[in-house]
Parts: C-alpha cells; structure tokens; sequence
C-alpha cells in the first residue's frame, strides 16, 4: 500500500530494527537518551523515525567518541550513534544483509549470522597443521581511511534502493562529537560502533579482498574476522609473494598494510624441521605457536596451536580489577554478586577455554583473588585476614560448586584441604 512517501518503507522494519537495538542495549548518545528513555515514548519515537526515513528528510545525528583501553597501553576511538539512529542504522543493516550475505566468502566469519570468531580459530587451528607458512595481516587503520566513494561503490554492487543508498552515504559523513561537545566532521571511514559500520566494512572487504583472493589465488586459504586475516601458505615463497600481491591489491583499494604488524610466521611443530626468526601469531584473543601436547597414546609431541593470548589475560585481569572493584560491592549477597558475575564468567570459558582451556586458569585465579578481597571487606571478621578469608571462600565452594560459573573447572578450589 501506498503511504504518499518518497520510499516505501515498512513500519515492521522499524520495529524489528528497535528489537535488534533493544536487545543489545548500549550506552546513550549525543543526547544522553537510553534505552528506557526511549521507550518512555516508543510509539511516537518510533513514528518519527519511520517517517523522516520514509519522507528522505532523515539525517543521522552526530556520533559521540569514547576512547575505550586497548591491552597494549593505546586507545580505540570508537563511535556511540544515538538510539534512534541505531534502530535507523539497524532498519537498513535488516534490509541490506540478506541481500548480500549469499554472496559472501565462506572464509569470511566477522559479524555474520550462524558464524563466530571461533569458527575462525578452529579453522585456522586446521590450516596452520596442513600448510607451513602463515601471513599475518594488519592493515593500518582500516576504519579510519575507508574511502566513502569506494563504500557506496561496493554497496551500490548489491542494491540499487534509493533510500538504503541515502542513509549509508549520510552516516558514512556523519559528524563526530567529542566529550566535551567539540563537533568534528569526516570524510573517511565509518564511525566503529556503528550498527551498519561492521555489514559495510564485510561488503567492502568482501569485494576488495575476499573475492579477489577467490580469483587471483583460489587454491590459497585464509579467514578473516572483520579486518583482522590470516592467510595460509605452503612455502616461504609462496607467502612472500602472496604479500606483494595483496600489498598491490589493497593500495588499490586505498588501503594499506602496516608493515609493523604484519608478520610472516613458520607454523613450526614436530614434523617440520625449519627454522624462521616468527613461529607465533596473534588471531582473534588467541596465540598460535608450537606448544607440548599428547596423542592418542598420551605421547608428548609438538603441535602448533592456539591458546588464549597473553594479552587476552592481561585485559580480562584488568577487567576484574578496574571495572568490576568488587570490594565496592560489599552491599550484596554472595548469591547476588554471583548471579550478576556469572554470565561474564561463563562467557569467558565459553571463549577462551574451547582450546587448552589450562591456559583460562590463570584468570579464574585472579577472580578468586577478587572475591576473597570482597569477603574481607564484607565480613569484619576477616578483614587483613586473607588467608582466612580464602579459606572461608573455598569452604564455600566445597558446599556449592556451581555457585560461581568457574569452580567447577577448578578441582583444587572445591576438594577438601
């Protein structure tokens, strides 16, 4: 049916965009209205959306800039939209993913429905034990010079809708806003944090990288998560020149490697007998290097794998020291701190526990360390009293196991002393 606007624009799909947006919350934008605020008024909000979209009179207001920690000391700049310009962002992310996800790489897992990070790593885990040689990409600040013209060129391969076309080129050019209400413009890159950013960088990685590896080099593996690929190779030669070629391909598509984090890297293990300076690299939280490990016969052999990172450890300790400070929380119950730490927990394990989960244990030691901390601030009659109070936390796990998502992989925290 007709609504006299100048796209057609179904009213469902603001409505499923604002269940996508709802279900995954966030922080508020440059207007400071969350979630709740916005439900506070959801019928009209959503109205206004449906028809400034419908009529083309919508512009994306300007995306607020938080810097959030990087594990290496550094920041990542990333791009907070308001919750209307999400549920907007999310509208054309509905109509323009089925579009193009039969189109993409089955090489490709980042931000694709039915694939995960850990698909990557398992299939990289497989690779690295057939071939050799890896080369490990970095290319330098690909979200910061994406180049607008070559977005929209790369989208308009998929969609010729007027209105998806419009919204993608307005957020591309959408204004930054720092803390301190400094407006910035740009005019390269998506904004990350964005809810279309990710489907845009997919479709343009799809065609400049992923389809052309599938053309120029199609007997060559790789996985790419976002940005971030790996690319398998059977011999030094073949990885050099494999580098040459996409160093080619993605000054092309202005882009280019970061010569300082790019690496090629021998997957050396016990069958193989070479040497090379690079025997390890970092993929999606884990490092791949050669590690002791058993057969079938419990004979101890070489094998090149993955473990969680040194650096993945390092940001997870952080995490339960700097954000969680349990022992501000001494106003709960232990049930209670449970039930709001457990699904971090559980996510964790999850994570970074599906390869030699032994490498985990060293960040559930530091939750434990934690907790003790808390029961001491909680109970007078433990405070400076560590010992004691990790022996009242173990008791505690010897009667209930499952009370904390980790003790059950800790034998040692539940058996008796």
């Amino acid at each position: 049916m007709s609504t006299g606007k100048a796209f057609d624009i179904p009213k469902r799909l603001v409505w499923d965009a604002y269940q996508d947006v709802r279900r995954n919350a966030g922080s508020a934008g440059v207007d400071g209205q969350c979630v709740e605020a916005f439900e506070a008024n959801l019928k009209n909000n959503l109205y206004k959306i449906w028809n400034r979209m419908s009529s083309g009179s919508y512009m994306p207001p300007p995306v607020l800039r938080v810097e959030i920690p990087k594990a290496d000391g550094g920041v990542r700049q990333l791009g907070i939209p308001t919750i209307g310009d999400r549920i907007a962002q999310a509208a054309v992310k509905r109509y323009l993913e089925p579009l193009v996800e039969p189109y993409f790489h089955e090489d490709s897992y980042g931000y694709r429905p039915g694939r995960s990070a850990l698909d990557a790593v398992a299939t990289a885990r497989q690779r690295c034990w057939r071939k050799d040689w890896v080369l490990d990409l970095d290319i330098r600040r690909f979200f910061d010079t994406l180049d607008h013209a070559l977005v929209l060129r790369a989208v308009r391969r998929f969609t010729t809708e007027r209105w998806v076309l419009l919204y993608v080129e307005r957020w591309l050019q959408a204004d930054v806003q720092l803390p301190d209400g400094t407006v910035l413009q740009r005019d390269q890159g998506p904004p990350q944090g964005g809810v279309i950013s990710p489907l845009l960088a997919n479709i343009f990685l799809h065609l400049g990288f992923d389809q052309w590896m599938r053309e120029h080099h199609p007997a060559v593996g790789f996985e790419r998560y976002a940005d971030d690929i790996v690319v398998h190779c059977r011999s030094r030669r073949e990885v050099e020149s494999i580098q040459a070629s996409i160093e080619q391909r993605l000054a092309q598509c202005r882009l280019a490697l970061n010569p300082e984090k790019t690496r090629v890297v021998y997957c050396k293990d016990a069958r193989r007998t070479g040497e090379w300076g690079c025997q390890s690299f970092d993929f999606l939280g884990y490092t791949f290097r050669p590690r002791s490990s058993r057969n079938y016969r419990s004979e101890l052999f070489v094998s090149f794998s993955p473990a969680m990172s040194r650096k993945s450890a390092r940001s997870l300790r952080q995490i339960v020291r700097r954000r969680w400070r349990l022992t501000q929380h001494t106003h709960l119950s232990l049930n209670a701190l449970a039930r709001r730490l457990n699904p971090i927990i559980s996510g964790w394990i999850n994570y970074y526990g599906r390869f030699r989960r032994s490498e985990l244990h060293a960040v559930l030691n530091h939750i434990n360390l934690a907790l003790t901390r808390w029961v001491m601030r909680k109970f007078k009659r433990f405070a400076r009293r560590r010992t004691q109070a990790h022996a009242w936390l173990r008791a505690v796990a010897r009667r209930s196991p499952t009370l904390f998502a980790h003790w059950q992989y800790q034998g040692w925290m539940t058996r008796a002393v």
